[in-house]
């Protein structure tokens, strides 16, 4: 076996986001639609699960896989994942009607925010929540403390 010339593979990130999606091909499926993903690859498992997928949205590699709690991974409780999945694109709005389209929740309402994002939050219905941006003004740190302080009413941010 040839030995990895970088430690890194090639397309992925140092940091990857990797779901565990209980309905894994479904979830593929969703993301497609709501997110335009592009489906790299998929390694099927037992009873038709998937051991390994890959997806690509945007310029990033996500991985995603079935849950196994025969094979000792933990039980999932779907519908509060304690993360957020930040999706940065060229239009927000765009992406936002998308994806309530295909069966996304609104959590946090789109709309521009003190520190130059178009920017709001939905759940999709694996119960991942999702933060949809746009970036539209590059800010300084003093720009961005005073319209915080002015957001919440002028106190300090």
């Amino acid at each position: 076996m040839a030995k990895a010339t970088q430690p890194v593979p090639p397309g992925f990130s140092t940091l990857t986001v990797h779901l565990t999606v209980p309905g894994c091909a479904h979830y593929i499926e969703f993301l497609k639609r709501a997110f335009n993903a592009v489906e790299i690859g998929r390694a099927p498992g037992p009873g038709g699960k998937l051991m390994h997928a890959n997806v690509k949205i945007g310029d990033t590699l996500m991985m995603l896989n079935d849950t196994f709690p025969e094979m000792g991974g933990p039980p999932i409780a779907e519908g509060n994942w304690p993360l957020r999945l930040h999706l940065y694109v060229p239009d927000a709005d765009a992406t936002w009607a998308q994806a309530l389209a295909n069966g996304c929740q609104v959590v946090f309402p789109l709309q521009d925010q003190f520190w130059g994002d178009r920017y709001g939050q939905l759940r999709d219905p694996a119960g991942f929540v999702w933060a949809i941006a746009t970036h539209l003004e590059d800010l300084t740190p003093e720009e961005t403390q005073q319209r915080a302080a002015a957001a919440f009413g002028g106190g300090n941010a």
